[in-house]
């Protein structure tokens, strides 16, 4: 059988409706997924990447909002999250752990979880593979 599902939605720059609205995304795909690691993947993904939009991208701007698109296809989960900010030049290869700096710890973390993983100024794509 062949996986398919989207979800596409915003959720206001607020840790309290990011909270609520990231539940509310894995309630969905736990539905069509049922692998706990996976989901536990998932989870940390799109914390990471929503709680980086609000924070570093829209300032916890109550005003901006994140998007999320959600894709499952085959054996392919794509998350896209976009937000209302200035973007971002970010290489994941020159983040040293050694330096204990709280920026880009997340996007490494996202890329460590994700098999691809792209940013575009204020967009950022991250693909799992489901093996």
């Amino acid at each position: 059988m062949e996986l398919s599902f989207i979800f596409q939605g915003s959720v206001r720059s607020n840790l309290d409706d990011i909270k609520i609205f990231i539940k509310k995304v894995l309630n969905k795909v736990e539905n069509i997924i049922h692998d706990k690691d996976l989901i536990f993947d998932l989870k940390l993904i799109l914390n990471e990447l929503i709680i980086n939009s609000v924070i570093h991208g829209n300032q916890c701007n109550d005003n901006k909002y994140v998007k999320l698109f959600l894709e499952i296809a085959g054996d392919t989960i794509r998350i896209e999250v976009s937000d209302e900010g200035e973007g971002i030049d970010f290489d994941i290869a020159s983040y040293n752990p050694t330096e204990l700096k709280c920026c880009g710890r997340g996007l490494v973390i996202v890329d460590g979880l994700s098999d691809e993983v792209y940013i575009d100024n204020n967009r950022i794509v991250a693909v799992k593979y489901m093996e």
